[in-house]
């Protein structure tokens, strides 16, 4: 690739791309994150890491808390554009543990393994747009125009999206059940935000309840 063509860079289903930061001088591996095309803008643009936190849904600066910035030396793409490789001078550990490397912990056996279920991509992709026309507020959003109104409304939007849900279910309406779906999807997405509630919350929720007994309705 020729030094001044444009690079591409491959998200996953959430929008996202690992990236990893390594000490320009000795080499050691530091540590791990996601970015978002927003982090990686800022991170290029300002010279210190910014990664994307997939626990509270928004830019992480790291140092911003610790001081503990990562200034970036360079910055490179993998060969398949999935992974971003960033050569960085680190102002202290890059652990939140206070080690200097999060890869701290050896591999001498076969491990406990533990897997994460992948939500669903578009949920979480519709939700960040969500999150973004709340921090932003453009005029002629619909989503802005729903925020305006307040959270009663939002919920009552829920309840009137719901019964569209239930009636073409019940009227064998199948030709508009799946999008009357996404009408209540959405408008449960746009309710979690202004409560300040993540989806991934519900997906947490969903998963402890697998293998219960149904809760009965009240």
């Amino acid at each position: 690739m020729a030094a001044d063509e444009q690079p591409t860079v491959t998200l996953n289903e959430r929008g996202l791309v690992p990236a990893i930061c390594q000490d320009a001088a000795s080499g050691q591996v530091l540590m791990s994150a996601f970015m978002n095309p927003e982090s990686i803008k800022a991170t290029l643009e300002g010279k210190e890491m910014v990664f994307y936190s997939r626990s509270r849904e928004e830019l992480w600066h790291k140092g911003a808390t610790s001081c503990n910035y990562l200034h970036v030396e360079s910055a490179h793409v993998d060969c398949d554009g999935d992974v971003l490789l960033f050569k960085v001078k680190a102002d202290g550990p890059a652990c939140h543990t206070g080690e200097t490397s999060c890869f701290f912990t050896p591999l001498t056996q076969e491990p406990a393994y533990e897997q994460t279920l992948p939500s669903p991509g578009v949920l979480q992709e519709v939700f960040q747009v969500i999150r973004q026309r709340q921090q932003e507020m453009p005029e002629g959003s619909y989503t802005t125009s729903l925020f305006k109104s307040g959270r009663a409304r939002i919920a009552q939007k829920v309840v009137e999206e719901g019964g569209e849900v239930a009636l073409a279910g019940a009227t064998n309406d199948t030709a508009n059940l799946a999008g009357e779906v996404a009408d209540l999807f959405y408008h449960t997405l746009v309710l979690l935000a202004d409560a300040g509630v993540a989806p991934d919350d519900v997906w947490a929720e969903l998963r402890s309840r697998q293998g219960q007994t149904p809760r009965a309705s009240s």
